[in-house]
């Protein structure tokens, strides 16, 4: 039987359902990369694309009146979308995000407190299981409980082949005895260390503060459906994610709370132009759909996932990938 194919929809010109203001510029920041830093058309967070190609207003209706979340990672792209969206809908939080993305943070502590709702910032390293208890107090005192974690914080480098992840810096004589003299903590384990460490450590820390009804809500990726070579090391913990929130899903069902996952396809944040090749970006339409997703695209799910309209999903991944075919 043959395989299915698809015809690829182009993100520009006269065969395209889409304005331009849909294309992505080709530029390159420097890590973490700053949202503000952006070339336009900048990241959409409050607005869906409508059905002539242009975009409206995310229309809220009260799903998470009262909810207080923590979203890390929440100072640009995704993690703002959500945390606007989440505001729109009723909900205060916290965000957390590096101390060098505090611009970034402020900007979206402003676009939240315009709906009326309450947003505290953070910035630290969550590499540091120490940090994530920190996290969890300072939610708790400032928002007075956790009804929603989502974890979306994430770090990516692209690399060609496996042979270019370093085990270690080096080593060393100290009094006559070789030691290790650092771990390389720019990609293997650094990876590892922000992408699925700090889901473990926020969760494990949260969970005392939730009730029946609360929800935790990772972020993983399409790549562990494809097998994305060029981001070994992501792929890998995004994987893991997956794994990770069925698993705590089938633990904490019997405590009346439900574990999700969104698997976002290319999306248009500042984690594309800090870390992508040009020829990566170039190729960030080819998807069935024939143009990368924005920001509320998937905030979206995320507003599902978190309100009663999804009580009877737990374990779920949800696929907001631009039409591509996966299982699982």
């Amino acid at each position: 039987m043959p395989v299915a194919q698809y015809t690829e929809r182009p993100a520009s010109g006269a065969q395209s359902q889409f304005q331009p203001g849909h294309k992505i510029p080709i530029q390159h920041l420097t890590p973490p990369g700053l949202q503000s830093d952006m070339e336009n058309p900048k990241p959409v967070s409050t607005h869906l694309p409508t059905e002539d190609g242009g975009y409206q207003i995310y229309k809220a209706a009260g799903k998470l009146e009262g909810k207080r979340a923590i979203i890390t990672g929440g100072d640009s792209g995704i993690g703002r979308a959500i945390a606007i969206l989440f505001a729109m809908e009723g909900a205060s939080s916290l965000i957390v995000y590096l101390p060098e993305e505090e611009s970034d943070a402020q900007e979206t502590k402003k676009k939240v407190e315009e709906t009326g709702r309450h947003c505290h910032c953070l910035a630290i390293d969550l590499r540091k299981k120490e940090n994530c208890q920190k996290v969890i107090d300072t939610a708790v005192q400032t928002l007075g409980g956790i009804d929603i974690l989502v974890n979306n914080a994430a770090y990516q480098n692209m690399l060609s082949d496996i042979s270019e992840l370093k085990e270690y810096a080096g080593v060393s004589l100290l009094f006559g005895v070789m030691v290790l003299i650092g771990w390389d903590r720019e990609q293997w384990e650094r990876t590892f260390d922000t992408n699925i460490h700090p889901f473990y450590y926020l969760s494990k820390y949260s969970l005392p503060h939730m009730k029946n009804g609360s929800t935790i809500i990772n972020c993983a990726s399409v790549n562990p459906y494809i097998g994305r070579g060029d981001l070994l090391d992501y792929t890998s913990t995004k994987g893991a994610i997956v794994a990770f929130t069925r698993a705590l899903s089938n633990q904490q069902v019997k405590n009346g709370i439900r574990v999700n996952c969104v698997c976002p396809g290319p999306i248009w944040t500042p984690l594309i132009p800090s870390t992508m090749q040009t020829a990566a970006m170039e190729q960030f339409h080819a998807v069935p759909i024939g143009r990368p997703g924005q920001p509320s695209e998937v905030a979206t799910c995320f507003v599902f996932l978190a309100s009663q309209d999804s009580s009877y999903i737990s374990g779920q991944c949800l696929h907001p990938n631009g039409g591509v075919m996966v299982n699982g």
